[in-house]
């Protein structure tokens, strides 16, 4: 079997294991009566999210329960859907759900594929870090060893370091995915990895979908935003490089489905609803701790839309605390301290000490004083405009084209996209001015010009509390990839769908032009390992993947 083949075969296994739990929660909702699109994606998502999490604390109980505990799992899911009849479902609501479900199984091919352009399928985990930018950490290896050691250890002895950190210095959640599917095909290279990891970090897809629907986007705008997402730096660069944080911002446009749907009013009175969302939201903690910078805002919106019963707050409370409580004492109890990032982003300190959060936060502000607290924060308000870095990084790569260094002069613009959140959106950013062009000539209104306001807003609230949050400084700085995922894909369809709202014409434009050079961007490879070459059959399956991506995007089959 070629390498090519091969990888499709994994990716065939890793679609349908991942999607079992999910399809069974869907399909039992159905069954009890729900027939909206967005929430029964959310229940979807809630429910592979949850599942992963039983894989894992089963796993740390015992190796032996925790194997037990995934084929049970996988086979009560076969079970579950054929006991569920889906031949009997509403053939219109399974019609609504293929198109989310087939988006999901594109996108991952896309990106595995794109990502594999220039080979090295034997060595996975080098190639996506350096792949789309510069030589990035080993971050993305950390959920893979600490799955191997639950694997074969359970909770006999605390887990070695990695590196320098501890085993709960980063939530768990991916290691749950990669544990509920290690026992059904593994090799040493890391390939069936990061195969699992390029689908898992796609679920943003079916996130993205539900908010879609909820806000009652029509199709031809929503194919934009969808395509517009998918054909972005952060699609392809995190979702390669399979660190949790695509993870994390899948489960929080699922909560912001929620928000959105027109059932809000009802659905903030509504227990199950109280369940999910807070389900949701913790397991998007439990994904990466950044996202609660995603949270903040989305709780802003729901408040806005209708201010939830005490007993809805309540039960969400219970949900959240069900679900975070075993790991918060996992770090208290089992890994001390497990605060590394927590005193890292909000106290800017690296070092490895006894101080708790708050007596370090308190001394790096004290040690900071008035003037340079202020000045740290207009550095993250900097890093998130990154003006002087993209205008030097133009500049340079003006130079290097002159000099006919064609890839280091894109070397040098992925750095600034990589890093800064308004360089990262490019054209997209002339979308807001059109916006403002179109109020000022009159009152624009509709689903789409109301969610690309809402969606503009959320994004500068959220960046608004992430730069007060952050410490700042050279070292807890407002980057893109140490804070919430979900933040620049919002921008990135509310530019499409609010543009789209007064101009489609530009919006289509815009769209086409910017996935175009973000694709001519990230094409080549310019750091590969030795033995590597580029691949035609993988960049044809890329293409066809990206091509029935859109296809299926802009059908105009919906519930």
């Amino acid at each position: 079997m070629s390498a090519d083949a091969e990888l499709l075969w994994m990716l065939v296994v890793h679609l349908a294991l991942t999607a079992l739990p999910a399809a069974l929660a869907a399909f039992l909702a159905m069954r009890r009566g729900l027939r909206s699109v967005p929430l029964l994606l959310s229940v979807a998502l809630a429910a592979s999210g949850v599942a992963a999490m039983l894989v894992f604390w089963a796993f740390y109980l015992d190796s032996l329960v925790g194997q037990a505990t995934v084929f049970a799992l996988v086979l009560g899911s076969v079970q579950g859907i054929v006991l569920c009849r889906p031949d009997r479902l509403d053939r219109d609501i399974l019609g609504a759900l293929w198109q989310p479900a087939a988006l999901w199984a594109l996108g991952s091919a896309f990106i595995l594929y794109f990502g594999f352009v220039h080979g090295g399928i034997d060595q996975p985990i080098p190639v996506a870090g350096t792949r789309f930018s510069h030589t990035l950490p080993t971050d993305n290896e950390i959920p893979l060893f600490f799955a191997n050691w639950y694997y074969e250890h359970g909770h006999s002895g605390t887990p070695p370091l990695y590196a320098d950190w501890l085993s709960s210095d980063r939530p768990p959640l991916q290691v749950g995915y990669v544990l509920a599917q290690r026992p059904f095909g593994w090799d040493g290279d890391g390939t069936h990895y990061q195969v699992l990891g390029v689908v898992v970090q796609q679920l943003w897809i079916v996130g993205l979908w539900a908010v879609l629907l909820a806000a009652r986007i029509r199709p031809l705008a929503r194919g934009l935003a969808m395509f517009a997402a998918i054909a972005s730096d952060i699609a392809i660069l995190h979702g390669f490089f399979v660190w949790p944080k695509l993870i994390a911002a899948a489960f929080l446009l699922g909560a912001l489905a929620i928000v959105l749907s027109d059932d809000w009013l009802r659905l903030r009175s509504n227990p199950y609803a109280a369940a999910l969302f807070a389900a949701l939201c913790a397991l998007a903690m439990l994904a990466h701790g950044a996202s609660a910078f995603g949270i903040i805002p989305l709780l802003v919106v729901g408040a806005l839309r209708g201010m939830p019963t005490w007993r809805w707050l309540g039960i969400a409370a219970l949900t959240g605390i069900a679900l975070l409580g075993p790991w918060s004492a996992y770090q208290r109890f089992v890994d001390p301290p497990g605060d590394r990032l927590v005193k890292w982003q909000l106290g800017g300190s690296l070092a490895i000490d006894d101080r708790g959060p708050l007596a370090t936060i308190v001394d790096s502000y004290s040690e900071a004083g008035l003037g340079g607290t202020l000045e740290n924060k207009w550095n993250n308000v900097s890093e998130i405009v990154g003006y002087g870095d993209t205008k030097d990084a133009v500049s340079g790569a003006v130079d290097e084209i002159e000099d006919g260094h064609f890839g280091r002069a894109a070397m040098a613009l992925r750095i600034p996209r990589f890093f800064s959140l308004l360089p990262f959106l490019g054209l997209l950013l002339l979308a807001p001015v059109a916006m403002l062009v179109a109020r000022v000539r009159g009152r624009p209104d509709g689903p789409e010009w109301r969610f690309g306001v809402l969606s503009l807003a959320y994004f500068a609230l959220a960046c608004g509390i992430w730069a007060l949050l952050m410490f700042g400084g050279p070292d807890s700085s407002t980057t893109i990839h140490v804070g919430s995922m979900v933040v620049p894909l919002l921008a990135v369809c509310g530019c499409v769908v609010g543009v789209f709202s007064v101009y489609p014409r530009l919006a289509m434009a815009l769209v086409a032009l910017n996935a175009f050079l973000v694709l001519a961007l990230y094409a080549p490879s310019l750091s590969p390992l030795p033995g590597t070459s580029y691949s035609i059959l993988s960049a044809l399956i890329a293409a066809a993947s990206l091509v029935g991506f859109a296809l299926v995007a802009f059908r105009r089959a919906e519930f």
